[in-house]
This record gives structure tokens, sequence and C-alpha cells, in this order.
């Protein structure tokens, strides 16, 4: 794995290599996401039923399209008991976590007749999407359907690809009834966001669209942003791991591989003060990899998008990740609370050498859908607000209103919205002043 000391050209070299991974660089694509968007708006389930049987070869009809309980009885059968277990320890811990996030309705009054507030309303109707393809991520779907719960959404409608024989991963179905998806239907790519942004006759349109996927996935959900909300457009996986020469070069080095293992297009980055413990994890990459199943994959991932960086103090270290604002921060450092203090932005920081970011993947609660390619400057993590939306409420009496209501007039003059100050003023007519 490349080493290399860390100076403003090699960090904004870094950056401007990992912006490429963004999917608003794969413009080549948009067209075809555009024409695919476009047929299912106007021609509904026709346009989806041959869309799903073009790219996932599989026979979908009004009939077959959503997922019956019969079906995910039989994936209960057929997923490791062991498994089903897990998920459900992990989908008290996620429930327990999103629990502190949840707002209220607010409301506060004067003595003088004025009530002012704020209204929460969950969502309605939210879609969730979950990628089928070569692997199946059950993981993704409590984490993006427990938030939506938490918050109270009314229903929750999943879409996801099946193969072949029109059959949906078991995991992913035991997945989505364990967490209490409402409706599952047999469709994946562009496609099935289209149809959950716009509606067809079998799947109904919602109001807002979560969950991760591929290139055609992610354009789609920025194509449909205004029709619908969505969370994010999320770029590959990435991981910072932040050490010092305390750390374990073994542990670092594991747990860069667990991100570079997702595809080739992850990124995984050591920052470090000390370059003896640089050349110790570089070691230790190169060990494992050898060992590790998707050697491939991630060898690709090293070579274009993993980086060790040696910089001259911790200072330096923790101001280039903030400058990189990872979507997962390991702290590796003999005073890792004091180190995050200084760390403003992240996705998710996991703190000490027993805190690996696969924790936060599976089980111990925060969310995993979170900001990528920088993102995180200004982007929080997938959570309960995310399924919200506020209503402000204004009251106020005649008595309340009299005295400001001149300032109003000449605040609404002063714009030219005549129409705005008679609103006021009307109220007023008979009064003498």
């Amino acid at each position: 794995m490349r080493i290399l000391k860390l100076t403003e050209e090699t960090r904004k070299g870094l950056q401007e290599n990992l912006l490429r991974r963004s999917p608003n660089s794969y413009k080549e694509y948009e067209e075809r996401v555009d024409g695919i968007i476009g047929q299912i708006r106007e021609k509904g389930d026709e346009a989806l039923f041959s869309y799903t049987k073009q790219f996932d070869g599989a026979q979908v009809d009004s009939k077959n399209i959503r997922a019956t309980r019969e079906e995910i009885e039989e994936a209960y059968k057929l997923t490791d008991p062991k498994l089903v277990a897990v998920m459900e320890k992990s989908l008290k811990n996620i429930w327990s976590y999103h629990e502190k996030q949840k707002q209220y309705s607010w409301f506060d009054s004067r003595p003088d007749g004025v009530m002012l507030g704020q209204k929460v309303t969950a969502l309605a109707r939210v879609g969730v999407y979950v990628p089928g393809g070569k692997a199946a991520y059950p993981s993704s779907v409590l984490m993006n359907v427990i938030p939506a719960k938490v918050a109270g959404v009314e229903k929750i409608i999943m879409a996801t690809p099946c193969n072949k024989e029109g059959k949906v991963n078991p995991a992913t179905l035991v997945a989505a009834d364990l967490a209490g998806v409402d409706e599952i239907y047999k469709a994946g790519g562009a496609q099935a966001i289209a149809a959950l942004a716009f509606g067809t006759k079998s799947i109904p349109k919602v109001d807002k669209i979560v969950g991760p996927g591929n290139i055609y996935v992610a354009l789609a959900k920025k194509a449909v942003f205004g029709h619908v909300s969505i969370d994010s457009i999320a770029g590959p996986s990435e991981i910072l791991v932040l050490a010092d020469g305390t750390a374990n070069p073994r542990y670092a080095a594991a747990d860069l591989l667990s991100q570079a293992e997702h595809d080739e297009l992850a990124s995984a980055i050591l920052i470090t003060d000390s370059e003896a413990f640089a050349e110790q994890v570089s070691t230790e990459i190169d060990k494992f990899t050898t060992e590790l199943p998707r050697k491939g994959i991630i060898e690709k991932s090293l070579e274009n998008y993993g980086y060790i960086l040696v910089a001259e103090n911790m200072d330096e270290a923790i101001g280039a990740a903030n400058e990189i604002a990872s979507e997962h921060l390991e702290i590796l450092t003999a005073d890792p609370y004091g180190t995050m203090m200084k760390i403003k932005n992240a996705g998710a920081i996991f703190l000490g050498e027993y805190s690996s970011e696969p924790l936060g993947d599976y089980f111990a609660g925060p969310n995993h859908v979170l900001p990528t390619n920088g993102t995180a400057k200004f982007f929080s993590p997938l959570g309960v607000d995310d399924f919200i939306k506020k209503s402000s409420i204004v009251s106020y009496s005649r008595e309340a209103l009299e005295p400001v209501y001149k300032d109003i007039v000449q605040f609404a003059t002063s714009e030219q919205l005549t129409a705005h100050a008679n609103s006021i003023k009307v109220r007023f007519e008979t009064s003498k002043h």
C-alpha cells in the first residue's frame, strides 16, 4: 500500500482522486437512466415488467410482483436460524438508538394571546430500495427501515430485485419482515426508483426514497429528487483510520481492509504521525490480502484509492481527517476521546481498538447509512429526522396583533407588497389610531 508524506499537495491530490468516484462523475449513464424513468412515467407497469425481464431475466406481472406471506414464511425456513437470531438482536439495538432521536411537537403560549409552536408529523409513505445483485445486505434493510418505523411512518414499501426464478434473497425478506415493512415488490434498478417516485398500477407512489444501490439507482434517485424526497446520493464506501504509534498495526490493517473489500471503488486511508507504524500497517495489509477471498477486489481498491499518509504531528493528521470528511473514521490513539473532540467532519466515529467499523455496520445501533465523498461536512447519518416533517404553528389574538400591526405594514410596504400590508390593515379598519 502506498505510503506518502502528508503535504497540502498530497492531500488535495487524494481528495480530487476520491471525488472521481462520485455518481456526479458518471454523466454518460444519465441519458440511459432518464430514458428508463421516462418509460416508467409513460407506460407504468408495462415498462416496469419489461425492464425486469430485460435486466433481471425474471417474468413478473401484476399478480406476482409483490412478495406474498407464503414467500416470506418460506424465506424463514431458508435462512439460518442463528442469522435470524442475530438480526433480532441487532434490530433491538438499532431501535433503541434511534428512539432517542425522536422529536415531538411543541407549543409555547404567552399571556398576550400569542401561541407559537412546531407540529412534527411523520411521512405518510416511504420507499426503501434494497440492492440484490451478487450479494444481499439484510443489515441495510434494518438500517433503512427501523428509523422510519420509530418516526411513525404510516406505510413502508420495499423494492428489491429478484432472481430469474422470481425469488428474492431469503435473508432480505426475513430482515424486511422483522423490521416491519408493509409491502415488498420485486423490482430493481432505475426502473424501481421511478416506480416508487411516480407510482404504477402495481407499485404505489411514495413521499421519500431511501436506500443504497448501483450507479443507475444513484442517478435515478438524483433524477427524481423534487418529485419525491431522497436520503442522499450515496457514493462508494470509505474508511479513514487516524492512529498514532501506540496503535496495534494488525488491527488498523484489518480495519482498512474491511472497507476495501466492498468494491474496486472503495477507499481505505490511514493517517498517522509515525512512519514506523505506517510501515508496519503496510506489511500487515500485504499479509492479510493474500489470505482473504476477495483479494482481487481489495488489491484494485487499494491500488486506486488506498493511501497511508504520514503527518508531522497528530494535529496535522487531525486537520487532514477533517478536510477529507470520511464516511467512517476510526480513532486509534492513546487518547481517542481527546482526539475525537477535535474532529468536526465524519459520518460515524469509532473510538478505541475494540470499536472497529463492522461493529457499526451490523450491531451497535447507530445507522450505517452515512454521508460519503466529503459530504460529512454538511450531511448527517440517516436517522429519525429523515422520516418526519415539521410545520410551524402561529396563533395571534387581536390583542396581541394590535400593538405590532403597524410594524408589519411598514415592513410589507417597504418591499412593495401592498396586498400583504392590506391583509394586516384590514383587521383594524374601524380602530382609531
